[in-house]
């Protein structure tokens, strides 16, 4: 695969991923949001198995990579889709790409690495944008934009552990594992805090196929095979793509409008991505290694 076809595999990812933030808001009209994310995670760590590696015995140390992934992205993907019961697929998409700005952070703060001029001015841009974008005039920040920030800040932190630990073991089996954990942190969560429904709609099964599918497991091999032919910092780059295609499909799905502010918000929300990881370039990482942000996205 040559630069340009990784450009746009990765590319064809982000879609799938942006696209899922509408497809998983119109879902929840017929499920309740952990019973969904139970469904779609448990369908994709099915579909993702025979790749896996399953065969192989996971050594302690694996299996406990494996779970503190699972934790940081499960956790991350229950409280964005549940979420989205509240905000809108623009705003949650916006929201998390902040990850992006945090996990720079958090990785100088681990490192013990002072930060740089542009990773203070980021985090600054990224606080500002949040502001506009969930101003009072915009409806405030609802308890669904803060749950949409817990998932930015446990997306930056699984990002930070990727980074690691997906040079230690296998990244499939690793990705394998989270899904698999998501999928369980969904049951259990159903279980314990909601009262799960499913309603077996066309437009439901639809819904359900295509994030198991698409930003679960398709996404997911494009943007391994092309990460393999690309820097991590124009693969980060390449991520602000999920966002624009999240609001782009609101806008035509969902009839969604934001304002100039809410617009400017978002803007400066994805700048303070492109400037927190555009000194990174042997570092920074981009998407978190794993099932889906769509997913996004999701």
């Amino acid at each position: 695969m040559n630069r340009r076809g990784a450009d746009a595999a990765l590319v064809a990812a982000c879609f799938l991923w942006g696209i899922s933030f509408v497809i998983v808001k119109r879902a929840l009209d017929d499920a309740s949001p952990l019973a969904f994310a139970a469904l779609r995670f448990g369908i994709g760590a099915a579909l993702l198995a025979p790749f896996a590696h399953l065969g192989r015995r996971f050594s302690a140390r694996e299996l406990g990579a494996g779970l503190l992934l699972a934790a940081l992205l499960g956790f991350g993907f229950l409280f964005q889709t549940t979420g989205l019961v509240w905000t809108t697929p623009s705003r949650s998409a916006f929201i998390v790409a902040i990850s992006s700005v945090l996990a720079p952070a958090m990785a100088a703060v681990a490192l013990r690495e002072r930060p740089g001029w542009p990773l203070v001015t980021a985090v600054g841009l990224a606080a500002l944008g949040t502001y506009w974008l969930t101003a009072p005039d915009a409806g405030g920040l609802n308890r669904g934009d803060v749950l949409t920030l817990a998932t930015a800040v446990l997306f930056g932190a699984q990002i930070v552990a990727t980074t690691a630990l997906s040079r230690r073991y296998d990244p499939l089996r690793l990705v394998w594992l989270q899904i698999a954990g998501t999928a369980v942190l969904g049951a259990a969560g159903a279980a314990l805090f909601e009262q799960a429904s499913i309603h077996w709609t066309r437009q439901f099964v639809w819904s359900l196929a295509y994030t198991a599918v698409g930003p679960t497991v398709a996404a997911l091999l494009l943007q391994m095979l092309a990460q393999r032919h690309m820097t991590s910092a124009r693969a980060a780059l390449l991520f602000c793509c999920e966002t624009l295609f999240a609001a782009t499909c609101s806008w035509l799905v969902l009839g969604e409008r934001l304002s100039a502010e809410q617009w400017l918000g978002g803007g400066l929300i994805l700048g303070g991505m492109v400037l927190a990881e555009l000194p990174k370039a042997p570092s920074a990482v981009g998407f978190r290694q794993s099932a889906e942000h769509n997913t996004g996205s999701s």
